[in-house]
């Protein structure tokens, strides 16, 4: 790979304001014309309205599954944070490659992007998926009408290397997590006669006590994995919003809330504890005032990805980057929807650090860049020619099923 190419492409792809809040169109067509014009086709998998879109490409023998290069088109949002530099432009100052961005995740695209070239010209025997989504950064939402169209297809991915930037080491296991919102309804009245009335707050300030309750438990007792920092499931509440003035009783209180469980927890189990406190309150509530009630919403959910240590794909893939330390990340990724919905071994490898992630003044290094590009060009030369499906034997793989 090109460093210089990969380092245009990311200047072209930064120039695409992509907040998951507006349209990721042009990013899509920018890529299918830089595809296109080496010999690559791809498809698009677009969202319901037709403004967003996932991208589809396999490169190389059609007629088997290979290995897919991961990654999302969408960035979180600039707004509040105070940036020295242009956001959607790449400004360079030395080794240092600044935009929103750059790490989190359009330098692995970058990287991706400039081996495509290579990957043109390959005789491979294992064919190489490249698959770009959308709305990750709201809760890998986008990537699952992709999951929905690659179940439907005679051949799917056999591995997955999703490019989130863990500075070039192997990841293997993440937390998962579901983000929901309770809606607290309760009477209003003159504060003065505050009996007369159904605090939301206050009901709100009691679900409040449990989560922080269940949190406390989870730390205490676990189940732990001392894969990762957290060996935890943690729980917390993010934001409460209720109330008008001081002196009426809130009639109205919102309250957001997230679990990021261990794969050994059920969230679901979670919610089903807190949700049986909140049906218990709604009870004791709609004995004051018959309308009152407590209303949960969903907001986004994704599972963990839990790979083994051991797997044949970690060895593979740890046999061709300098770095061979294992790294297990407390973000979330679309790996473990690939792992749950699609059974496709999943790691998460990317350049750059998530401590740069959604930061302002957000970079990736060259040097990141070009150990990404050495890695994607020794899995091309390990993917391609008559010795490549001997290699993957002697791995404990096989061209036709990694998992």
């Amino acid at each position: 790979m090109s460093e210089e190419t990969a380092v245009d492409l990311l200047a072209e792809l930064l120039a695409f304001d992509t907040t998951s809040d507006r349209s990721n169109l042009e990013l899509i067509a920018f890529v299918e014309d830089w595809l296109a014009r080496h010999g690559v086709a791809s498809r698009r998998v677009p969202d319901a309205t037709g403004e967003k879109a996932n991208l589809y490409a396999t490169i190389g023998p059609s007629d088997r599954p290979g290995v897919m290069l991961s990654g999302h088109t969408d960035t979180v949002p600039v707004t509040g944070q105070n940036w020295r530099v242009e956001p959607f432009r790449l400004t360079a100052d030395g080794d240092r490659l600044y935009g929103r961005g750059s790490a989190d995740m359009k330098g692995f695209l970058a990287a991706v992007l400039a081996a495509v070239p290579k990957l043109a010209e390959a005789d491979l025997a294992v064919p190489v998926h490249i698959a770009f989504s959308h709305d990750e950064e709201v809760g890998c939402v986008g990537v699952r009408t992709l999951l929905a169209d690659l179940a439907e297809q005679p051949v799917r991915p056999a591995a997955c290397l999703i490019g989130e930037p863990t500075s070039m080491r192997v990841a293997t296991a993440h937390k998962g997590k579901l983000g929901a919102r309770l809606h607290i309804r309760g009477r209003a009245c003159h504060s003065g006669m505050a009996p007369e009335g159904v605090n939301a707050i206050h009901a709100a300030a009691r679900l409040i006590s449990k989560v922080e309750d269940m949190a406390a438990t989870r730390a205490a007792r676990g189940p732990f994995d001392e894969r990762f920092a957290i060996p935890h499931t943690t729980l917390q509440v993010g934001t409460v919003q209720g109330g008008t003035v001081l002196n009426i009783v809130p009639q109205d209180c919102r309250l957001d809330f997230e679990i990021r469980n261990v794969p050994e927890e059920d969230p679901e189990d979670l919610l089903d504890e807190l949700m049986k406190v909140a049906a218990s309150l709604e009870t004791e509530m709609r004995a004051a005032h018959a309308e009152a009630g407590i209303r949960l919403e969903r907001l986004n959910d994704y599972p963990g990805l839990s790979m083994a240590d051991d797997h044949a794909l970690v060895d593979y893939v740890l046999a061709l980057l300098d770095d061979r330390n294992l790294e297990r990340i407390g973000y979330g990724t679309e790996g473990g929807l690939f792992q749950r919905e699609l059974g496709i071994p999943a790691l998460v490898c990317g350049p750059g650090s998530m401590a740069q992630g959604h930061q302002p003044d957000e970079f990736v290094t060259r040097d990141q860049l070009a150990r990404c590009g050495a890695f994607l060009d020794r899995l091309i030369d390990a993917l391609s020619g008559p010795e490549a499906q001997q290699r993957l034997a002697e791995a404990g793989l096989s061209a036709s099923d990694f998992a």
